[in-house]
């Protein structure tokens, strides 16, 4: 089954090629640079801090993206220590940077759901909804940019989401615990 994976991993890449042109490039690598170091999703947390409304889903958000952190960042990147499709490619064929870090799980993929998840929960549709859409374009991107392989990005979403879905109930068992109002 490993096999039958890894063979599906460079297939995608190849096949993905296939769409790249000088807009597409750029397209891409601006969507890729919103979800890099989580910018995007301080961006949407910041406002909702500000509004007493939604301060506790700002506040779970960005719990949801620490335990994502941990998780998919310190702990299985560094288990697992897979070579990206990116350190195989000539340097002509880089459209981005090679990342410095292993490529399994997705970190970009990872945050964008756990941030999806997070907002599924907690926030209105005009917010979860577009939410929702820029994660997947920045799952798209990873792959577009062949900085990861396909299983990167579907495990990289499934732990967000799993990040995500978890910390609600976490963050609700803290929160009461320490008698804490928002």
């Amino acid at each position: 089954m490993i096999r039958k994976i890894m063979e599906l991993d460079k297939l995608v890449v190849v096949k993905i090629k296939k769409l790249h042109s000088k807009t597409n490039n750029r397209i891409m690598t601006f969507i890729t640079h919103l979800g890099t170091g989580g910018f995007i999703w301080f961006a949407l947390a910041l406002p909702m801090l500000l509004t007493r409304s939604m301060r506790e889903a700002a506040v779970n958000l960005m719990f949801a993206l620490l335990i994502n952190l941990f998780m998919g960042e310190i702990l299985i990147k560094h288990i697992v220590a897979r070579v990206r499709p990116s350190e195989t490619l000539p340097e002509e064929e880089q459209i981005v940077k090679r990342p410095k870090y292993y490529s399994f799980p997705s970190g970009h993929s990872s945050a964008a759901f756990a941030v999806a998840a997070v907002t599924i929960l907690r926030c209105p549709p005009y917010i979860f909804v577009p939410v929702i859409i820029v994660a997947i374009l920045i799952a798209f991107s990873r792959l577009y940019l062949r900085v990861h392989y396909l299983s990167d990005v579907v495990v990289g979403i499934f732990l967000g989401l799993v990040c995500g879905f978890v910390s609600v109930p976490l963050f609700n068992y803290i929160i009461e615990k320490i008698g804490v109002t928002f």
